[in-house]
């Protein structure tokens, strides 16, 4: 498979990326700080997109419902040189599903996820999953 995305931006203003049919702002001035995400917070994004997709892939496929899931993800830069060092996440499902079992959708996760996979490589992962009962 192959991706493809296209990113611009214009000199002391903000960026864009172009994805499909979506546009996705971001930032890359101080001034936009506290309005727009940062570089660091969509590669954050992109790893928690990554792992809702298999949530919602493996819901099919390990026979289970749920109504939502929530991910809040926190990560660690180093400073030299900048990198992601530490990731850790918890994923909540929301579910009264029997089928749910968290530790298979765990390992299916780390197992199958692009995104999840290409991060792991070069930083370490701790996460959770949690199932609450509605």
């Amino acid at each position: 498979m192959e991706y493809h995305v296209k990113a611009s931006s214009s000199s002391k203003s903000n960026a864009h990326i172009g994805i499909k049919n979506s546009e996705i702002s971001f930032g890359i001035t101080p001034e936009s700080a506290d309005s727009l995400p940062n570089p660091a917070e969509l590669f954050l994004g992109s790893f928690s997109s990554c792992i809702l997709k298999n949530v919602e892939r493996f819901s099919i496929l390990m026979n289970f419902e749920y109504s939502s899931a929530e991910i809040r993800v926190n990560a660690t830069r180093l400073e030299k040189p900048p990198r992601m060092d530490n990731i850790n996440y918890v994923l909540n499902i929301y579910s009264q599903d029997q089928n749910l079992n968290t530790d298979l959708l765990k390992k299916n996760i780390e197992k199958y996820g692009t995104i999840y996979n290409t991060v792991k490589s070069i930083c370490s992962i701790e996460g959770e999953i949690k199932k609450i009962s509605e």
